[in-house]
């Protein structure tokens, strides 16, 4: 494995799991689980993963089972909610999540993970086989997985020349102690059973309670141990300073109570990132392997980053499980599987991109059948976890028409 984050050590409980020896390679020497921020996970996928060893089942999550729509009172301060949605996720704590995986992927067998190991080089050795250079010199193995990020090196080798595709817009990422949430008493209601969309124009912002680390509170992954997890979607002025803007964007467009909230969490706590996609053409040819943002990244609105490498560590234990007689025929029919799903959804994230920041609704005159139907269009018939209602009544509308739905993904 190249690469010790998520992706990489899902990737390490799959393989030992399924029999083989792994070596990660995980160039940094500190611990990882203060990277990152808040994500999310399919509660079904949540299960499969707790219920087949990859996860802790102790490991704290923060579950909700609605999705409320706000945008700011024409004219005022205050907020309109839109339309509620049930939309069923489990929030984690990404370096919490990270440290789940590291734990089990410590806990199997013959597994080795090397931290302060960066790979100089992937390469073939001319007999089927892989070889990874490193400081301490080369190794051979059977099969090499690329799990080195969004800037993936391996990735090069599968795909010379493919960098990640900017979109026109920024997000900024944060997460803070819930005292933000101090004095507002019914943003902090909402956010105990939902997570909140609010739009606004040119862009929207995610919120949603996420675990804290140890270095966060009590450790319980209780309220009094949780965080404010954020993620505003927008662009900046022209000659504006990109980091420090989103409290600029907050407080001239968002409801005042929200736009307090993202100011309590100071400069420091948002961190400015661009947002890009990016799919390999094919994710394994044997002996190289692709996984997680190395073999495909997708614009946040899908919130399917981590999902994807959980997703993929799963159908690498399946497809090395069934096909113990022949590699070559495994990784191939991973490369089948995997890189469709990687396709759908950097498609639906592109589409999703330009229906919530390029070209937004009126969002003060929509009501719920208007998100509603809205959104539907924005799914243009496929599934994904996040909007399943609107999956469903997307389905039911076809069904009655006689047309089919297309392929169920992000799951």
């Amino acid at each position: 494995m190249v690469g010790g984050s998520i992706a990489g050590c899902a990737a390490a409980v799959a393989g030992s799991r399924a029999g083989a020896d792994v070596t990660v390679y995980e160039r940094s020497d500190a611990e990882l689980q203060d990277r990152g921020f808040g994500i999310v996970i399919p509660p079904p996928l949540h299960a499969e993963l707790v219920g087949s060893g990859y996860l802790d089942a102790g490991m704290p999550t923060a579950p909700v089972g609605t999705r409320i729509w706000l945008t700011r009172e024409p004219g005022g301060r205050s907020a309109r909610e839109l339309a509620r949605q049930p939309s069923p996720v489990t929030p984690c704590n990404w370096g919490v999540l990270w440290r789940s995986l590291r734990a089990s992927a410590g806990d199997v067998r013959d597994v080795r993970y090397l931290r302060g190991q960066p790979v100089v080089s992937v390469g073939l050795d001319g007999a089927g086989g892989a070889v990874i250079t490193t400081a301490r010199g080369e190794e051979p193995y059977d099969v090499v997985v690329g799990a080195d990020g969004h800037a993936s090196a391996t990735r090069q080798l599968l795909a010379p020349g493919l960098r990640p595709e900017p979109a026109p817009y920024l997000v900024w990422r944060g997460a803070i102690p819930l005292g933000a949430l101090a004095g507002h008493p019914r943003e902090l209601e909402l956010l105990r059973t939902a997570w909140v969309t609010l739009g606004h124009p040119g862009g929207h912002g995610i919120f949603y309670l996420i675990p804290g680390g140890p270095q966060d509170g009590d450790g319980s992954g209780g309220e009094g141990n949780r965080l404010l997890a954020y993620a505003i979607y927008g662009r900046p002025p022209e000659g504006a300073e990109p980091g420090p803007y989103v409290h600029e964007l907050a407080r001239e467009h968002f409801p005042a109570a929200w736009a307090d909230i993202v100011a309590r969490g100071g400069r420091r706590a948002a961190v400015c990132h661009p947002v890009t996609d990016v799919r390999a053409p094919r994710v394994a040819r044997p002996p190289l392997l692709l996984a997680g943002d190395a073999a495909g990244v997708t614009r946040p609105h899908t919130a399917t980053g981590a999902v994807k490498a959980l997703q993929d560590a799963l159908c690498l234990e399946r497809v090395l499980r069934e096909g113990r007689q022949d590699l070559s025929a495994a990784l191939e029919r991973y490369a089948d599987e995997r890189t469709a799903a990687g396709a759908h959804l950097v498609e639906l994230g592109r589409r999703m991109g330009r229906a919530l920041v390029e070209e937004t609704p009126d969002w003060p005159a929509m009501g719920q059948d208007e998100v509603d139907a809205w959104f539907r269009g924005v799914l243009a018939g496929t599934r994904h976890y996040l909007y399943e209602e609107a999956a469903a009544t997307d389905a039911r509308t076809d069904a009655s028409a006689g047309t089919g739905t297309g392929a169920a993904f992000g799951r």
